[in-house]
């Protein structure tokens, strides 16, 4: 994806790549853009880059439900103790 090139040629050598300084470059970009401007950019990703898009979607917001739930479930048994 064209964005994705610009943006790590914009911090290559910048920073570290480390989770939170992607994860805050994310963050910035996304504050800045605007809803009808991400449809533009779903709208020109390829199948297997918008394929590819949704299921790091799933992955990680199944996967954060599941650590809330098991969480939720330690800290209840906690309690009932």
């Amino acid at each position: 994806m064209k964005l994705i090139e610009e943006i790590y040629e914009m911090y290559r050598g910048r920073i570290k790549g480390t989770d939170e300084d992607l994860d805050l470059i994310a963050l910035t970009i996304l504050e800045d853009t605007s809803r009808s401007e991400l449809l533009e950019l779903i709208q020109e990703m390829e199948t297997e880059e918008l394929q590819y898009f949704f299921r790091l979607y799933i992955f990680e917001t199944l996967k954060e439900k599941w650590s809330n739930s098991e969480e939720r479930v330690r800290l209840e048994k906690r309690s009932l103790h």
